[in-house]
């Protein structure tokens, strides 16, 4: 069997599962956080179903084998990347399945930013990991976490192939009319301000898998892709490439989020400055961690938010509504540049577990040949449907993102 292993990392945790690739199925998965944060005396472990950690300061790991459909939670010191390493080695020796037998024939890493740089997946070597250290002046919250987990990867597996799997890739397909702020070309070109899209890994397997599930090739196809999770993008996709999207030079353009406003106007901020006192890192950290769902109703998830509003909390219901408003609007946009669309697609957390978020984001767009039948629209069922009404002229559809499986499938191709 071909096995590959993907790896999640971030500056204090990483995810990663173990995937056969003959099958595409998922052999086991895991979590190791709170990586680097210091513990108690008592340190214990926690053997069988998931269990709640006890211990606040604990760094914890957790292995799940598909296979037996348990989890196994551990709560031990984790000073850094390669310690955590070593704790999923022990994992899946202990509970399995065995690397010996399941041997991964390459490693494949997300890595939130390539920049300009990065058009495809890349072999890891020592330049390419140069060249995400140097690009972490783009993303300075998510390319520092994932180049420590590519170091500590290629040590604990020296005798694979690693392969970087960009988010901002999938959209180097976009034209300059559409990457291009208008702003000081000379600044712009010196400091590489420009749009780059993320959640890029997402929207192309999106794209892939409508056309597939339509059974028509995606080169036939202009789509609108809404990812719509905790973070939120909306892509516009014509012949399987990326020609819009709604992230900017970082991840804080666009939608509304669950904790990053999306779009505002920049004087807002040079008003919180002067007027509000606020400073740049206080105003960085509002935008992005206290705003969207969470500034507007002191609710992140968009499921209690959901609950709040059905009983009758005004925050909530205004949060939706700015919500929604501003997804509709990016639709609305893309139809306008793609001149056609086909296929409208929701995935991610929200979009394919919000009935409620999926219509009221497309209601009153019958002009467009939009139309949602509600009762496919509200069915509970978890996999790849149509949700659009019989004589919707747009097709639209609810597509189980699977990021992971993406990474396995373009590490393989990159490794041959």
């Amino acid at each position: 069997m071909t096995a590959v292993l993907v790896v999640n990392s971030g500056s204090s945790s990483f995810k990663y599962q173990l995937i056969e690739m003959d099958t595409e199925t998922t052999l086991a998965s895991g979590l190791v956080e709170r990586i680097g944060e210091v513990i108690g005396d008592s340190v214990h472990s926690i053997a069988g179903v998931a269990a709640t950690v006890s211990a606040a300061e604990a760094a914890a790991e957790t292995h799940v084998p598909a296979s037996a459909d348990r989890k196994w939670k551990r709560e031990l010191p984790i000073p850094d990347h390669a310690a955590g390493f070593a704790v999923m080695l022990e994992a899946f020796a202990t509970h399995g399945p065995s690397l010996t037998i399941h041997v991964p024939v390459a490693v494949g890493h997300r890595v939130v930013h390539g920049g300009a740089r990065f058009h495809q997946p890349t072999l890891v070597t020592p330049q390419v990991e140069r060249d995400i250290d140097e690009l972490s002046g783009l993303a300075p919250l998510h390319n520092p976490g994932a180049l420590q987990g590519i170091v500590a990867a290629v040590e604990a597996f020296a005798d694979v192939p690693h392969v970087a799997i960009f988010d901002t890739a999938f959209h180097q397909t976009l034209p300059p009319e559409a990457f291009t702020y208008a702003i000081n070309a000379d600044l712009a070109e010196k400091f590489r301000i420009r749009r780059y899209g993320f959640h890029g890994t997402s929207h192309g397997f999106v794209a892939r898998e409508a056309a597939n599930f339509l059974q028509r090739p995606v080169e036939d196809l202009n789509q609108i892709v809404l990812h719509l999770g905790n973070g939120g993008s909306a892509c516009a996709v014509e012949g399987g490439r990326s020609v819009e999207t709604s992230m900017g030079m970082t991840p804080l353009e666009g939608l509304v989020m669950g904790t990053r406003s999306g779009d505002i106007d920049p004087g807002v901020l040079f008003h919180l400055h002067r007027r509000a006192g606020l400073d740049f890192p206080e105003i960085d950290k509002l935008l992005n961690r206290g705003s969207g769902l969470l500034g507007l109703t002191g609710r992140g998830d968009m499921r209690d938010v959901i609950i709040a509003a059905a009983a009758g909390d005004g925050p909530s219901q205004l949060a939706i509504d700015v919500y929604v408003h501003r997804v509709k609007g990016y639709v609305g946009a893309y139809y306008a540049q793609l001149g056609r669309v086909d296929v409208i697609s929701f995935t991610a957390g929200v979009g394919e577990n919000a009935p409620l978020v999926r219509e009221r984001a497309l209601a009153g767009l019958e002009a467009l040949g939009i139309r949602i039948d509600p009762e496919r629209n509200a069915a509970a069922d978890r996999g790849a449907r149509i949700i659009s009404a019989d004589d919707s002229a747009v097709t639209v559809l609810v597509i189980p993102t699977n990021e992971e499986l993406e990474i396995a499938r373009q590490t393989l191709a990159t490794v041959g």
